[in-house]
């Protein structure tokens, strides 16, 4: 077989190529032709290149790339170690300022928590009608009118809830919605709708209410047996202290199996949680939540042995067992 040429061959001559076509010469051209030929600088070959050589340079081209891709990750990727890792992980702790738990808590049970207003008539005392005469003759309104005004709606009491079930069940404080004719709650989201009372236990100070309009994505607390609850163990109290939040109380369980009663003396709970995160009117039917935010137990009262019903470090809580029973659903 033959084997095909590295190298082209050298360019030919017109006189070559003349001679290979047989083309006789006359004896004048033959002088002319040698002396030309003789003058005529001999050209240069050209390379060209054949298979063998192609296959040589794609193999070199393969073999580099091959080595650079063997060698790169070596070069350019370092190797971290266990101490390069925790190193990295202190500084980040050093410099980055990081949620406390009762930030990381109360983001957990704030879509839970609503603000619980019952509405009851508004009460006919001397004081209660000078001030509505006064405002009815600031609007316009002649005494004659007045006389036949229905008695108005008033705020008979503010509070919290803590929503536990996602067809809008809601817990809070019995003492929070008594006497009302009306109650209404506002969620997380802004949503106000009204309720209706469909359970109560009065005997830990509780009530079950049924919110008869419910926002699209309504998320319900999760709850945390007590069982395992002890003194100096961190909570956090969420709520409408005084109408204002919903505002969040940090501090720790004090104690256990507390009683109270109230200042009235008509009444005493027993086997209540005692904490000492700040609780106020207002906080009253919000939930007690742990640190994962978890509710442990519905806030109830506040210990004060003087007039003022302001906090003084002493708050208590109706354990969620308790709670979730009055509901018709014990959890534990």
């Amino acid at each position: 077989m033959r084997r095909p040429a590295f190298y082209s061959r050298s360019p030919r001559t017109p006189l070559d190529d003349a001679a290979d076509a047989g083309t006789p010469q006359r004896p004048d051209d033959s002088a002319d032709g040698a002396s030309a030929s003789a003058a005529a600088p001999a050209a240069k070959a050209r390379w060209q290149p054949g298979r063998r050589s192609f296959a040589l340079l794609l193999a070199l081209s393969i073999g580099s790339a091959a080595t650079s891709v063997a060698l790169w990750p070596r070069q350019n990727i370092r190797q971290y170690t266990q101490k390069d890792i925790d190193a990295a992980v202190l500084r980040t702790l050093h410099t980055a300022t990081l949620p406390s738990p009762a930030a990381k808590a109360a983001e957990i049970i704030r879509p839970s928590v609503v603000r619980v207003v019952g509405y009851g008539p508004e009460k006919k005392t001397p004081e209660a009608q000078t001030q509505k005469h006064g405002r009815n003759l600031a609007k316009g309104k002649p005494a004659e009118a007045q006389a036949d005004e229905p008695p108005g709606e008033v705020e008979r009491g503010v509070g919290t809830g803590v929503v536990i079930v996602d067809k809008g069940i809601i817990l809070t404080n019995l003492h929070v919605v008594a006497g009302s004719e009306k109650i209404r709650v506002t969620f997380a989201d802004g949503l106000e709708a009204p309720a209706v009372i469909t359970g109560v236990q009065p005997e830990n100070d509780l009530a079950v209410l049924q919110a008869q309009k419910l926002p699209d994505d309504l998320i319900p607390a999760v709850m945390r047996s007590t069982a395992d609850l002890q003194p100096g163990d961190q909570v956090a109290a969420v709520g409408f202290p005084f109408g204002i939040g919903p505002s969040v109380s940090a501090g720790v369980v004090s104690g256990l199996k507390r009683s109270f009663r109230s200042p009235e003396g008509k009444q005493e709970l027993g086997n209540l949680i005692q904490f000492d995160a700040a609780a106020n009117p207002g906080n009253s039917g919000g939930p007690l939540i742990n640190m994962n935010g978890e509710v442990l137990g519905i806030v109830t009262a506040i210990l004060n042995p003087t007039q003022q019903r302001t906090f003084i470090g002493i708050g208590f809580a109706v354990p969620i067992e308790n709670a979730a029973s009055a509901a018709g659903s014990p959890p534990f």
